[in-house]
């Protein structure tokens, strides 16, 4: 026989699959069809950029480089490549026609080497934020609250992923772009690990090691998959819809059984802070769906995106400091 609580969850849960299940399947298409857009990149293919990169290889390398460009791995061929991109998209504004994207990236400014700016500093900040609030974790968490292990975790695996975006926006190379990638997942999944844990309140060691050893198989698959067999954008964007939507729904079902389940005698006043939060950083995917040529050359979808975590990530850690003091109060579960 199910507890009070477990057979409320069931049901919410069971309810919100059933309303979430189209919705996930329409997100899902619309960013597998996202990927194959970016994957096939116009600009790159153009004769004219074509011809322009093999007259600059031709008279002007080799060449050596300022030492800004040498620092962050440009070579002579890649210098081309990116004057011709210019050019060409100078031309295509001045004549007001398609900008396209190169080698799946828009035609950002570079600054000292750096190919996306704004990404990369806006990545600097989400990794920041993780680092702030690790530290007053650390300080503020008592030691025997069961969740602390993993919640500074949680803030080591998000500075790891927000390191690595910050090194792939700096240089876009074949492993910087993986070390990007899987860091990302892993955060996504580890996110994941850790509402489970918290929302379920598992502290059986036996539980926890079960629930480790799924979490570890599937990001080891998940990987193996995408370095021995093939780097599919799709696939890795569709695993990441999944996980998302799922980690989604099960705070978004925790916060509203917060403000419904009549029994509730401790309610979490501060729930809205974490549906504002995952819901929030759902919803600014939406930015991915909607891409556009960098205003400037310097703003994109993309490092919009990564600019919106930042003050969405400090809700988050705002919720966990007030939920902290809340749960060793009343004591009791969930």
């Amino acid at each position: 026989m199910l507890s009070c609580h477990w057979r409320s969850l069931y049901c919410l849960f069971d309810l919100a699959l059933n309303m979430r299940a189209n919705t996930v399947y329409w997100i899902a298409a619309l960013l597998l069809g996202f990927a194959q857009l970016c994957a096939g990149s116009k600009g790159n293919v153009q004769p004219g950029f074509l011809t322009c990169v093999h007259q600059c290889e031709q008279t002007e390398c080799p060449a050596e480089l300022p030492l800004s460009l040498r620092l962050t791995l440009w070579d002579c061929p890649e210098n081309c490549r990116y004057n011709c991109m210019q050019k060409i998209t100078d031309r295509a504004i001045a004549e007001n026609t398609p900008v396209y994207q190169y080698y799946g990236k828009w035609p950002f400014y570079r600054l000292f080497g750096i190919q996306e700016p704004a990404s990369v500093l806006f990545s600097i900040g989400n990794g920041y934020v993780h680092y702030y609030y690790y530290k007053i974790l650390r300080r503020e968490i008592p030691g025997a609250y069961y969740l602390k292990p993993y919640m500074l975790m949680f803030s080591l695996v998000g500075i790891n992923a927000w390191v690595w975006s910050t090194v792939f926006h700096s240089r876009d190379f074949p492993l910087t772009e993986k070390l990007d990638y899987f860091s990302a997942g892993l955060f996504i999944l580890y996110s994941l690990y850790y509402a489970l844990i918290r929302l379920f309140h598992i502290r059986n060691a036996v539980i926890v090691r079960l629930l480790t050893a799924v979490v570890v198989t599937m990001f080891i698959a998940h990987v193996s998959y995408l370095s021995f067999y093939t780097f599919d954008y799709g696939y890795n964007m569709m695993a990441s819809v999944v996980v998302g939507s799922f980690l989604l729904m099960c705070w978004v079902v925790w916060a509203i059984l917060q403000y419904t389940r009549p029994e509730n005698q401790h309610r979490r006043s501060y729930a809205y802070l974490v549906i504002v939060s995952v819901a929030g950083t759902s919803a600014a995917m939406a930015l991915e769906l909607f891409d556009f040529p960098p205003f400037l050359r310097v703003l994109d979808a993309h490092s919009l995106w990564h600019f919106s975590t930042i003050p969405l990530m400090a809700l988050w850690y705002r919720f966990v400091l007030l939920d902290t003091p809340n749960e060793l109060r009343i004591g009791l579960k969930d």
